[in-house]
């Protein structure tokens, strides 16, 4: 495989470029890492997601002896496992991740003691190029509602032409200064141009729209930055604004354990909630499981894709059992001094295809930035003031660079093949079409289905391929035994 890098993994940056690749990093996969906490009602966790990714990050760079560049953060595939977990509190949420994490820990023992040729059977490229791909396409729609979303008002609805402008805006300057070849630094820091860029023109219009009064040009939303230095009588808040620690799943759990009643937070998110009962410990598990075994495929698609961006196959070095076991281990790590799972971040892949910067460097002074910035508070509620079409800007190159990367393994497939063919149209439109499966583990007291196991689009799909391929596959070997014979 031919290398294209301008910093390969064991090159290190000068200290102050370094800081600022690093900062870059931690911005193309922020709008995810804080996406999770948000979405299963528990935003004031933000801090707390941002340091488990720092630290489940660290953990994973240990494990694979850092020798693969990537950095993990919140992961998105667990959110239906979450909502399970939340109703039993932070201890919950702890058990679900540990579930996650020793299914990871054993299929890397099993790979440590049988190897990999039973994987490389199972998920064939044929596989693994529709669902890197697939995993792009799949979240365009997300950066798209993004991209026409303003923070400030949504007096006029889900879309804002002003707001497109200003995504658009960020897109095109990283698009510039990527392709650019004057200024080697604007190359190597597109995202961060580009979102200097967007938030800029959206400041702009903010001020503009206060100014005349205007809410259609209201942006930005600064209220949080307001909120966490005054509270509603005007009287500063003391040092908890400038320095706070993050209240981690483990000081939560612990109370819990103490008090012996559900952290109010939990209960805000969920009014159901109560301790972790052994009914419970059964709901986490089987919630959990089968999604850990289906996000050990996209963990290999992740890496496979990774691979052939750095021109290393990191399935042979480190090697898929040391990459396993870094994200288990990490994940775990990443929820107990965090909030949630975590998983190697696709945003990141796309974050170094773009820059040419794999230097390992980078990728663990970005893991120790993000536990730095957890801790200081006005950093944390500026990001968040970072208007949703700007990142929808960004995300459109970073989620265009995993489609596309995809994509590129289909050039070593033989599309003429109907086995071929059958099984990345199985991948492709069943993961688009937004198929999944939905395993009802309760009823209601009426008899209907109470509460389900949803398997996400991208796992259903990437199911439906692998057993489309094993099918077809005997086919072929029956045909031709019986051309043989």
């Amino acid at each position: 495989m031919e290398k294209k890098l301008i910093y390969d993994i064991e090159d290190r940056p000068k200290f102050g470029q370094m800081l600022i690749f690093a900062l870059q990093q931690v911005l193309a996969i922020l709008a995810a890492t804080i996406a999770v906490p948000t979405i299963i009602g528990l935003p004031t966790q933000i801090p707390a997601a941002i340091l488990g990714a720092g630290i489940g990050t660290l953990v994973y760079q240990a494990f694979t002896r850092f020798k693969s560049p990537v950095f993990l953060g919140s992961s998105f595939a667990f959110l239906n496992s979450l909502g399970v977990a939340v109703a039993y509190g932070y201890c919950g949420i702890i058990l679900g991740s540990v579930i996650a994490g020793l299914v990871y820990v054993v299929l890397a023992l099993l790979i440590h003691f049988v190897g990999t040729g039973w994987v490389d059977k199972l998920m064939p490229p044929v596989i693994i190029g529709p669902t890197v791909a697939l995993i792009g396409l799949s979240l365009a729609v997300n950066a798209m509602n993004d991209i026409v979303k303003a923070n400030a008002s949504d007096k006029f609805g889900s879309y804002n032409l002003v707001s497109l402008l200003c995504g658009l805006i960020a897109f095109f300057v990283i698009v510039i200064c990527s392709t650019q070849k004057k200024v080697k630094m604007a190359r190597l820091i597109p995202f961060i141009l580009g979102i200097a860029a967007g938030y800029a023109a959206a400041a702009i219009f903010t001020v503009i729209g206060h100014v005349a009064d205007v809410d259609y040009l209201m942006i930005i939303n600064f209220q949080p930055v307001i909120d966490n230095f005054v509270d509603a009588n005007g009287a500063f808040r003391g040092i908890s604004s400038i320095i706070d620690y993050p209240r981690f799943a483990l000081i939560g759990a612990v109370k819990e354990l103490i008090s012996g009643n559900v952290s109010a937070e939990i209960v805000a998110a969920n009014g159901k909630a109560g301790l972790l009962n052994a009914g419970g410990i059964v709901e986490v598990i089987v919630a959990f499981l089968p999604v850990a075994l289906v996000v050990f495929a996209e963990h290999i698609a992740d890496h496979k894709n990774l691979s052939s961006i750095i021109g290393r196959d990191l399935i042979q070095e480190p090697g898929l059992k040391k990459t396993l076991l870094g994200d288990g281990v990490g994940s775990i790590a990443g929820t107990v001094f965090g909030v949630c799972p975590n998983t190697t971040y696709g945003e990141s892949v796309g974050c170094v295809a773009i820059t040419k910067n794999a230097s390992i460097c980078t990728i663990t002074t970005a893991a120790v930035m993000c536990i730095a910035l957890s801790f200081i508070k006005p950093i944390m509620v500026v990001l968040q003031t970072i208007p949703s079409c700007v990142m929808g800007g960004v995300c459109l190159t970073l989620y265009g660079f995993i489609a596309v990367s995809g994509l590129k393994m289909f050039k070593d497939l033989d599309l003429n093949n109907s086995k071929n063919l059958f099984v990345v149209a199985a991948i492709l439109i069943s993961g688009i079409g937004g198929l999944s499966i939905q395993i009802p583990y309760s009823l209601a007291a009426d008899g209907s289905v109470g509460d389900v196991i949803k398997v996400t689009s991208i796992a259903t799909a990437l199911i439906l391929g692998i057993i489309t391929n094993a099918i077809l596959t005997k086919v072929e070997k029956s045909g031709k035994k019986a051309d043989e014979e």
